[in-house]
């Protein structure tokens, strides 16, 4: 800190507040846990005492309409998620709700519930508010932009699971969730193998939220925050910070993209060559392969997920034409097939968080259902182009 700034932590009762004077204005940060009533009662008594001019809190719109507007994922449009490539996003989505909800019923607290108090409050008392946290779908482009392809893979593989297997909420669970941010607890078995992660998560919105804190309007300024970001924020406050390199999505690679239409490019190349070198049955035979060990592993993925057995056709008959069309996914026809069988009906979506809260009753609720027929038809296409094209090149070279 400057000669211009000063720290008090505990300067009132509550011991969780830490005031920061800085040169033009009082900073007040209140380090909340999550899942938490007095932290709630805390957020209540800091107003109070305090009286701010504005109040910040940890949120950024995305999170914000999330927590305050809980059911608006009934009006989602399940067509559109399918053609748009979402699924897994969802799904993932639909595993962190369920595991918040559940954690919620055991407290009798939401998570997040001091947040959303610390808007009541700003509305209650005419206090400028600010959303004071970075763009949530930032942060997760710029941690996914630092992950090599297998760590990608690993973070996919334990979302879905997450999703798919869920089990009883443990104590040892709820404890961390109370000491940490709700972002870093889902990240936290990542963040110690890749520290780079740690850097997006953490220290980079501890800049984003100091800045925001210190440039708001108003004299005496009340941020609601994680404890987690208290020391990091405090060490912030006072600096001169750009954030426009916090903002910046990185460049997506150009290498996916050489994949995806490289493989198309080879496997073409491969039967063209075995047409030349061996003949015209040699290649039909080729064709062969690849069309049924592409269609039956697609289709493999569509049974598992109890698709429709008119979604398990489509499934077989897309997987080799989408395998060498990289603008088509074999999941998506499975996926909008699916949703024209069976339509979904308004109860589906209300149905969706009690569905949730079971194996079984994920795995047969329709919406749940055509996220899965999407994602195991293309992860069984993947693997079919994968076999296939192998076997293949065996053949041929």
């Amino acid at each position: 800190m400057n000669k211009d700034s000063h720290i008090t932590q505990n300067q009132s009762s509550n011991e969780n507040l830490t005031y920061i004077q800085l040169k033009n204005k009082d900073v007040y940060l209140l380090g909340t846990a999550h899942v938490s009533k007095q932290s709630v009662d805390d957020v209540k008594a800091a107003v109070l005492e305090i009286e701010p001019d504005t109040i910040c809190v940890e949120l950024c719109h995305s999170r914000y309409q999330v927590l305050a507007k809980e059911d608006d994922w009934q009006k989602m449009n399940i067509y559109q998620v399918v053609k748009e490539n979402k699924a897994l996003f969802l799904l993932a989505q639909l595993g962190l709700s369920t595991f918040y909800r559940k954690i919620g019923k055991k407290l009798g607290v939401k998570p997040g519930a001091e947040m959303l108090e610390g808007v009541r409050q700003a509305e209650k008392i005419g206090a400028r508010l600010v959303l004071a946290d970075r763009d949530v779908n930032i942060t997760l482009k710029r941690i996914w932009s630092s992950l090599s392809i297998w760590s990608k893979f690993k973070l996919l593989s334990h979302l879905l699971l997450s999703v798919i297997f869920q089990g009883d909420i443990k104590k040892e669970d709820i404890e961390k969730l109370k000491k940490k941010d709700q972002l870093q607890l889902v990240m936290d078995e990542f963040s110690k193998s890749f520290p780079q992660v740690q850097k997006a998560l953490v220290d980079e919105r501890d800049q984003f939220l100091a800045h925001k804190i210190s440039t708001g309007t108003g004299q005496k300024v009340l941020a609601i925050v994680g404890a987690a970001h208290v020391p990091g924020i405090t060490g912030y406050l006072d600096k001169d910070i750009d954030i426009s390199p916090l903002t910046r999505i990185p460049p997506k690679p150009v290498w996916p993209t050489l994949v995806k239409w490289g493989i198309p490019l080879v496997i073409l190349g491969l039967l063209t060559y075995g047409f030349l070198v061996h003949g015209a049955e040699h290649s039909v035979q080729s064709i062969y392969i690849w069309i049924l060990i592409n269609g039956i592993f697609s289709a493999i993925g569509v049974s598992l997920a109890l698709g429709h057995p008119l979604t398990i056709l489509s499934a077989f008959a897309a997987a080799p034409i989408t395998s060498l069309n990289p603008t088509m996914a074999a999941g998506w026809i499975a996926g909008l097939v699916q949703a024209w069988v069976k339509k979904p009906i308004v109860a589906d979506l209300e149905n969706l968080p009690q569905a949730l809260s079971t194996f079984k009753g994920f795995w047969f609720n329709p919406i749940c259902r055509i996220l899965l027929v999407v994602v195991l038809a293309n992860l069984g296409s993947s693997l079919g182009t994968f076999v296939a094209g192998t076997w293949i090149a065996s053949r041929v070279l």
